[in-house]
């Protein structure tokens, strides 16, 4: 394993590291904590990884400075937890004359395939003189989980898909002040960012190519990051459960409905088992639940829970079709936005029963009201989401409210307030 761990070594120094296109995210490092990026699978974190490698080399690090292992590498499938002490030993065999005298930058992805890797990560910051970054797309890698077992000694931060802001630097498409042609030119990017979703890898290739790969995309999730990971014993349970929240994804559902549905495909499941397959697919970056804003826990937890994807363009190439229109689409997008600013994300019902897509709550003192429709040219549709909207504003006296749509953009005066209307394509860029 020494020799095998000292060419892989070798081999990480000698390939040349991926450019790909700078990220929205801005780590920051703090001294003796490991730095954690973790999100859904392929959404750019190995890439951000060779981005920090090539900033530290553009500082003048030494190349031979950074520890590079990939533990998804097909020759380390052996590899458990008290090889890990082996890596140490190999890279300082190779370079000797950095023990302890000269700072070693390491990067690890994936290191959560080894059972108890935090104890050598503890023991790493400990005792070498070392920057440490961990990159990681199961639950294992939540800060919440990581927290004692890490004992303090990381900081975790969230990888997304391309963000529209993203996807506009991808294709070099400004983004500053606006004049009517730039306003056309990142409209018809908006549409190009609707039908491509924000992976990386599909931004670029062929609608064909983007669905085939948006699925095997779907079925590693359910594999790698639930099955497996989770040794769940009812495996086809989990996927029909997957596929048919894909399909009625920005619905709500409760324990009991999706029990039944299940049920009705002869699955004997209990309601206990299907919330934690909930838990495991929002801890695996895929599917997010949110709950009613309500002061009354008991009332949170016995209301309905809204469902997002972590992509809305993976919907569009998993689900069926039938059930998910532009419209879900559309609020599954706005959903993606807010979660990257905020985990505290709610739906609201005022006490008339109306309901508001989105509270995102960023501080105490700052809270957002967010509707979204696709379309407001309908007077019966225009009334009943300024009806709603207004209400809420009214009820958590909040002065403004927003309605997302596709297109429109206006201001309304309302009793509550003001309420902006604002094109997907703007909302996206101000957040």
């Amino acid at each position: 394993m020494l020799e095998l761990l000292k060419q892989i070594i070798l081999d990480n120094q000698a390939l040349t590291l991926k450019a790909g296109i700078p990220r929205s995210l801005e780590i920051e490092t703090i001294p003796g904590k490991a730095t954690i990026c973790m999100g859904v699978r392929r959404s750019g974190k190995s890439t951000y990884m060779s981005q920090i490698m090539q900033r530290l080399l553009d500082q003048g690090v030494d190349r031979a400075n950074l520890l590079h292992i990939d533990f998804f590498d097909n020759r380390l499938h052996n590899l458990q937890h008290g090889d890990l002490e082996q890596i140490l030993e190999a890279y300082y065999s190779l370079f000797p004359e950095k023990k302890q005298s000269e700072k070693v930058y390491c990067f690890f992805d994936e290191i959560q395939t080894i059972e108890n890797w935090e104890s050598f990560i503890n023991r790493l910051l400990r005792a070498e003189e070392c920057e440490v970054y961990i990159t990681g797309s199961s639950a294992k890698m939540l800060s919440k989980e990581i927290a004692t077992q890490m004992r303090g000694r990381s900081l975790a931060w969230e990888m997304f898909p391309f963000s529209f802001h993203e996807f506009l630097n991808l294709h070099k498409i400004e983004s500053g002040p606006l004049s009517s042609k730039q306003r056309l030119l990142i409209n018809k990017y908006f549409e190009k960012y609707f039908m491509n979703g924000g992976f990386p890898e599909v931004a670029l290739i062929k609608e064909h190519l983007r669905i085939k790969i948006h699925q095997e995309y779907f079925n590693t999730i359910l594999f790698r990051d639930l099955i497996e990971r989770h040794d769940i014993k009812h495996p086809k349970a989990v996927m029909d459960l997957a596929q048919f929240l894909m399909n009625n994804i920005s619905s709500r559902h409760s324990l009991r409905s999706l029990y039944r549905y299940l049920k009705s495909l002869q699955h004997n499941i209990s309601p206990e088992t299907i919330a934690q397959y909930l838990d495991w697919f929002e801890d695996a970056y895929f599917l997010f639940q949110i709950y009613i804003y309500d002061g009354s826990l008991k009332r949170v937890h016995a209301n309905d829970k809204k469902i997002y994807c972590i992509d809305h363009a993976l919907v569009t190439s998993v689900a069926s079709g039938i059930l998910v229109n532009a419209g879900h689409l559309l609020e599954n997008m706005i959903f993606v936005a807010l979660r990257r600013l905020s985990e505290k994300i709610y739906y609201y019902r005022t006490k008339n029963g109306k309901e508001v897509d989105f509270v995102m709550i960023l501080s105490e003192k700052d809270r957002q009201l967010i509707q979204v429709c696709e379309s407001l040219a309908d007077p019966k549709t225009l009334q009943r989401e300024i009806s709603a909207l207004e209400e809420a504003m009214g009820e958590l006296n909040q002065k403004t409210g927003t309605i997302v749509t596709r297109a429109e953009e206006k201001k309304i005066a309302v009793n509550s307030g003001t309420i902006h209307v604002v094109p997907a394509w703007k909302f996206l860029l101000i957040q």
